[in-house]
């Protein structure tokens, strides 16, 4: 991963604070790493834990100046090699599978020549509900690599599907997805 541009998606889930230890490790590995962070993801992890992690400045809302040329998306989207979004709620799977550009997190994954690497965290129920299947279903069949979602103790107590997978998958799917994309 040394030298490689990485966007780190991060949504709002209880997963979220696991995206800090992925910006570690990817940074540790010598990926320089640009995190944007949902709204919903901001209630859960500060911005401040990945500007600190990752080294660069966190991207939170569309119309906050940035030290980045406007638009940000779309420069960004060009100096990415790999987007990743983990944890991707149901809400930005939804979105990104029907092409609603609504905050910085789904314009950036529609501005990206390359689809992102998404990796579900959510409860059971909603994972296993036919909308969220179909849309991850649309999201395979347009290119994006889907890191499958663990078993195991949930937010709410119950186990069940839904967890983040384990940061080692994630991490080899990201590898596995830059050695076949040229620079």
């Amino acid at each position: 991963m040394k030298d490689r541009r990485v966007i780190l998606g991060v949504t709002g889930s209880i997963a979220a604070y696991k995206a800090a230890e992925l910006t570690g490790s990817l940074v540790k590995e010598g990926a320089e790493v640009t995190v944007i962070m949902t709204e919903a993801a901001q209630r859960f992890v500060s911005s401040l834990t990945f500007e600190t992690l990752a080294r660069r400045p966190v991207v939170t809302d569309m119309w906050t100046r940035t030290p980045y040329r406007e638009p940000v998306h779309v420069e960004l989207a060009e100096w990415a090699d790999l987007m990743i979004v983990a944890p991707a709620s149901a809400n930005f799977i939804g979105k990104f599978a029907n092409g609603i550009a609504d905050d910085m997190l789904s314009c950036m994954a529609l501005a990206v020549s390359e689809p992102p690497v998404i990796a579900p965290a959510m409860n059971d129920a909603m994972y296993r509900h036919a909308a969220v299947q179909e849309n991850l279903v649309k999201l395979k069949q347009r290119g994006c690599r889907i890191v499958e979602p663990a078993e195991g103790r949930l937010a709410s107590g119950k186990i069940g599907v839904g967890r983040l997978a384990p940061l080692d998958d994630i991490l080899a799917v990201i590898r596995d997805a830059l050695s076949k994309r040229a620079r």
